[in-house]
């Protein structure tokens, strides 16, 4: 087998069994018999291997001495993980998990917007300018501009915090964010890159309650948008 056709093998069996593991098609505790796997997957043993290598990184399988391999506890399971992420908002939309990231967001971002109006630097300020810029550019632009261009902000604003573990928790989220966002469907508008506006004034101004606290607004603005979008989507689908 050539090395894209193992390569291709090997995503195959880790995205078919990784969502299946996800929405719960394979249930916790389960039995992962390699055997089975290849022959069901038609790839060698190693494509399986290593397929189980990735799932294991995620948190999503386990092995035991003598027991083997088997589907990992959801507790041990890497949650905001990319393709875990990806697996769970495939077929349908996870409104369980747009509600946790809300209350994620909304504790960690203020705290965010507090640090930086602390610690942000002229380079920092450089960056926030440049991408309220790029949000107001972006405007009225089709989703994924108006994405990218939030998604900067955000970036920049954690990075003026200066704290590396607040750096690696945004990081985590940012894929269910994008994921959120396009559940929303919203486009970005000037009201929303002038609440952004409200958090870098208070943050060039080193203003840490204030930064705080325009924060807390657009965060709590973004949760509402959910809400909404989930009713539009009830309303959808109809009885």
């Amino acid at each position: 087998m050539t090395e894209i056709g193992r390569a291709g093998a090997h995503d195959r069996v880790v995205n078919s069994l990784g969502a299946a593991i996800v929405n719960g098609d394979i249930s916790p505790d389960d039995d992962l018999d390699m055997a089975a796997l290849q022959e069901r997957f038609s790839v060698s043993r190693t494509a399986v291997r290593e397929a189980l290598r990735v799932l294991a990184a995620k948190g999503l399988v386990g092995a035991r001495p003598r027991r083997g391999t088997f589907v990992a506890a959801r507790e041990h399971w890497a949650l905001l993980d990319a393709d875990v992420l990806r697996w769970r908002f495939a077929d349908r939309v996870d409104e369980t998990f747009l509600d946790e990231l809300g209350e994620v967001r909304l504790t960690v971002e203020p705290a965010v917007a507090r640090m930086a109006a602390q610690r942000r630097t002229d380079r920092d300020l450089a960056d926030l300018e440049d991408a309220l810029a790029a949000m107001r550019i972006a405007a009225g632009r089709p989703a994924v501009d108006h994405v990218e261009a939030d998604l900067g902000f955000h970036h920049a604003l954690l990075r003026a915090a200066h704290n590396e573990l607040m750096a690696q928790m945004a990081t985590a989220i940012e894929a269910g964010l994008r994921l959120r966002d396009q559940f929303v469907h919203a486009t970005l508008t000037s009201e929303s890159a002038d609440k952004h506006a409200e958090v870098l004034l208070a943050v060039r101004k080193q203003r840490p309650r204030a930064a705080e606290s325009a924060m807390r607004a657009l965060i709590e603005r973004s949760i509402a948008d959910v809400e909404l979008a989930k009713k539009v989507h009830g309303e959808q689908a109809g009885p």
